[in-house]
C-alpha cells in the first residue's frame, strides 16, 4: 500500500484526507480501463466521476459560490493519477476546461455549463495553444472580430486535450485591444457552432484525446466572452496559476506509484539467493526516489495550501511544484524502469505505461524551461533595488 502519512501534514485538513482515502478506494473500485479506446474512456470516467460526485471539485457551485479548494484538486490528481492516468486526465480537464468560467465567468455562463461539467453531463476543453505560438501565448494569432451583433472566430488551435469529444471550450482569441498579450479575449465556444471543426485528431505516445481546431468565420453571441475585453491573457494565466499546480501532483502519483511498484520488485525478486532489495546499490535507489517523492509532494502542497489561504497569485510556487515534480517523477520512473530490468520496458506492464504518461507533463501547460523564466523572473523581482 502507497505511503499515507503525507495526508497528516500541516497543509492538509481531516477533511482532506477523508476525500484522499475515499477517493482512493472508489479508484480502487474502477478496476482495468481500456486504453485502446480513449475516447470512449473518456467518456466513461467524465460520467462516472460525475455521476459519483467527484467532479464537484473542479468547478464552482453557481447557486453557492466558494473559491476552489486547490488542494483537494490536487489530492484528487494525484489519486487518480497513482491508479490510472486517463482517469487523472478525464477529471483534470473537466477543472481546467472550465477553470475561465469559475473564476470569470457572468452568473449566466457559470448556470449554463458548470451544473454539466460538474456531474459529467457535458465534457470541458481549454483551447489556448496554437500552431506557431506554442507556450508564447501572448503572440497567438486567431482572432475573434466584432461585427456588430456577434463575435467572429477565425484561426487554428492545436494540442488541444478533449479536442474532438468535448462539448464546451474555453477558447482565447485576439480582439485587438493592444499588442501582444494586451489584445486577447476569452470566449465560451459550444462544441456544435457552425464554422467550427475539428481539423486533424494527433496521436501521442500515452495516447489522450489531442486535436487541432479549425475556425472559419465561425459565429458567437456577444454574451459568449468570458469577463471583460483584452482580459484574456490575465485570465488564462489566473487559470493556469491555479491547475499548473495539479499538473505537478499528478507527476506525483505516477511517482508514488513508480516507487510502490519498484519496492514489490526488488523485495520479491531474488538475485542469488537474496532479495533484490538486499543490494545496497538498489537501496541507494530506493532512497533516491522516496526523498524525490517527498520533496516533490512538499512543494506541490505548499503552493496548493499558499493558494487556498487567500494569496492572489502563486506564480513562482505554483511553477516550482510543477518544475520540481514533473523533472524528478521522470526520474523516478526511470529508476523504476531500470529495476524492473527487461520486464521494465515491456509493452502492457506498469512502469511501462508510466513511463510514457510521465514525458507530456514536462511539456503541457508550461514546458519546464517556461517554468524556469518564471521563477528567475519572480525571484529576481522581489530583489532589492540595487
Amino acid at each position: 500500500m502507497a505511503d499515507r502519512s503525507y495526508l497528516d501534514w500541516p497543509f492538509l485538513t481531516p477533511a482532506h484526507k477523508e476525500h484522499a482515502l475515499s477517493l482512493d478506494s472508489w479508484a480502487e473500485a474502477l478496476g482495468t480501463i481500456d486504453h485502446k479506446d480513449t475516447d470512449n474512456a473518456c467518456r466513461m470516467l467524465v460520467a462516472r466521476l460525475g455521476a459519483d460526485g467527484w467532479l464537484n471539485t473542479t468547478a464552482v457551485d453557481p447557486a453557492n459560490p466558494a473559491p476552489l479548494d486547490v488542494r483537494k484538486l490536487c489530492l484528487s490528481r494525484e489519486t487518480l493519477a497513482r491508479h490510472d492516468g486517463l482517469a487523472d486526465f478525464a477529471f483534470a480537464m473537466q477543472g481546467l476546461g472550465t477553470g475561465a468560467i469559475s473564476l470569470f465567468g457572468s452568473p449566466e455562463q457559470q448556470s449554463e455549463w458548470l451544473p454539466l461539467t460538474r456531474t459529467g453531463q457535458a465534457i470541458s476543453a481549454f483551447a489556448l495553444t496554437e500552431p506557431q505560438s506554442g507556450s508564447d501565448v501572448a503572440n497567438s494569432t486567431m482572432t475573434a472580430r466584432d461585427d456588430g451583433e456577434a463575435w467572429v472566430l477565425d484561426g487554428e488551435k492545436t494540442w488541444i486535450s478533449n479536442g474532438g469529444i468535448a462539448d464546451v471550450y474555453t477558447l482565447f482569441a485576439r480582439t485587438g485591444e493592444g499588442p501582444g498579450a494586451r489584445g486577447l479575449s476569452a470566449f465560451v465556444v459550444p462544441a456544435n457552432t457552425p464554422g467550427f471543426e475539428i481539423a486533424e485528431r494527433l496521436d501521442t505516445i500515452a495516447p489522450h484525446p489531442l486535436a487541432t481546431l479549425r475556425f472559419d468565420g465561425a459565429r458567437l453571441p456577444k454574451s459568449a466572452l468570458i469577463g471583460a475585453r483584452g482580459q484574456g491573457f490575465k485570465i488564462a494565466m489566473s487559470v493556469l496559476d491555479v491547475f499548473r499546480t495539479t499538473v505537478a501532483s499528478a507527476a506525483l502519483g505516477f511517482a508514488r506509484r513508480a516507487l510502490d511498484e519498484a519496492v514489490a520488485r526488488v523485495t520479491t525478486r531474488e538475485v542469488q539467493g537474496k532479495p533484490l532489495a538486499d543490494l545496497q546499490m538498489v537501496q541507494a535507489h530506493i532512497a533516491d526516489m522516496a526523498l524525490r517523492v517527498d520533496a516533490a509532494a512538499l512543494l506541490v502542497y505548499r503552493a496548493a495550501w499558499t493558494k487556498d489561504s487567500g494569496a492572489p497569485r502563486v506564480s513562482r510556487e505554483a511553477a516550482m511544484a510543477k518544475l520540481f515534480a514533473t523533472d524528478e517523477a521522470q526520474k523516478v520512473i526511470d529508476a523504476a524502469v531500470q529495476l524492473h530490468g527487461g520486464d521494465g520496458v515491456r509493452s502492457g506492464l506498469t512502469v511501462e505505461r508510466l513511463y510514457r504518461e510521465i514525458r507530456a507533463l514536462r511539456i503541457y501547460e508550461g514546458a519546464s524551461d517556461v517554468q524556469k523564466v518564471i521563477i528567475a523572473r519572480q525571484t529576481l523581482d522581489a530583489a532589492p533595488a540595487g
